[in-house]
């Protein structure tokens, strides 16, 4: 029998080089994640309290937001952790978790975004049948198949990522699917095809999001009240979409053609790019442009201000 050794622990070497700032980047970090979930809650218990939001537009933002505290959940806590620590070591299982929790986070933000350029198609687009096409027992399917099929999708792709690894060191301050099989000692067909068709399918929702809203803004044209509808409720999709893609893309053709030119303070900043800007972005953008849930937030907060102290 070989005597070889089986690796369990992996190193995240992203942070190398950091040592002497590790402290201002842990508060900013810190400080961060905390604006996250005050933005991100602040929106979901805005519109899980006021039933007249209870519509299918702002029950997929609540959906949306969720689902970015759901991601950031996945990596903030170690990397803050990391930041304290000499070492910055993770567990195989645990490194697949991560993996795990990163992807089918970003797999459900596509599925969501899509599904929000799919209701504002059919309001603008096929208005009279709007309420008869999005039911209360549709939303509910929808929004279900929006979050299982990111979880079965990435969980077979996870469970591709256990072979026995040749290697330990991860380039990253995160674990990401693709490293942890380029460490492995032989490579499967699974790892290849299963990959593939994700990529391939999650393509398919940014071509469909960009059809919609092709087609929508075709439609608006011809009226003027559908385009100041469109205004209203479709910008801050459609800045939500544009931001999500370009720092997700732009973050998975760095990590597959990357360059050794650029520093390893801008190689961590183009990682945490997609686990930054568009959880803070979405719950701002949707709570500024959107009326009622402006309001509704305005509303609470005078609410809570004019409270006289106990």
């Amino acid at each position: 029998m070989d005597n070889i050794s089986v690796i369990t622990m992996l190193t995240l070497s992203g942070l190398n080089g950091t040592a002497n700032y590790r402290v201002p980047l842990f508060t900013v970090t810190l400080l961060c994640y905390c604006v996250i979930w005050l933005v991100n809650v602040t929106v979901i218990a805005t519109i899980i309290g006021d039933k007249s939001l209870h519509e299918p537009m702002y029950i997929f933002l609540c959906n949306l937001c969720i689902n970015g505290l759901y991601g950031t959940a996945g990596f903030y806590p170690k990397f803050l952790s990391d930041l304290l620590s000499p070492a910055q070591i993770i567990s195989h299982a645990g490194c697949l978790l991560q993996g795990f929790v990163l992807h089918s986070s970003a797999a459900a933000d596509f599925s969501l975004l899509a599904l929000m350029a799919y209701d504002r198609y059919v309001a603008i687009c096929r208005p009279l049948v709007y309420h008869s096409v999005m039911t209360k027992q549709r939303i509910s399917l929808l929004v279900f198949f929006a979050w299982i099929v990111p979880f079965y999708l990435l969980f077979l792709s996870t469970i591709t990522s256990t072979s026995r690894l040749c290697g330990s060191l991860i380039p990253k301050i995160y674990c990401v699917n693709w490293l942890v099989n380029n460490l492995a000692c032989s490579v499967s067909v699974a790892t290849t095809i299963i990959p593939a068709f994700n990529y391939t399918f999650y393509i398919g929702h940014a071509c469909f999001v960009v059809w919609t809203y092709i087609y929508m803004i075709k439609t608006c044209l011809k009226s003027r009240e559908n385009m100041s509808r469109f205004m209203q409720t479709c910008m801050p999709h459609v800045f939500s979409v544009a931001i999500f893609t370009v720092c997700l893309y732009f973050d998975l053709l760095y990590m597959r053609f990357s360059s050794k030119d650029l520093s390893q303070n801008v190689q961590n900043f183009m990682a945490m790019e997609f686990l930054l800007i568009p959880p803070v972005s979405n719950p701002l953008i949707y709570g500024l442009k959107l009326t009622k849930i402006r309001k509704r937030i305005l509303n609470n907060i005078r609410d809570k201000c004019s409270r006289p102290p106990l």
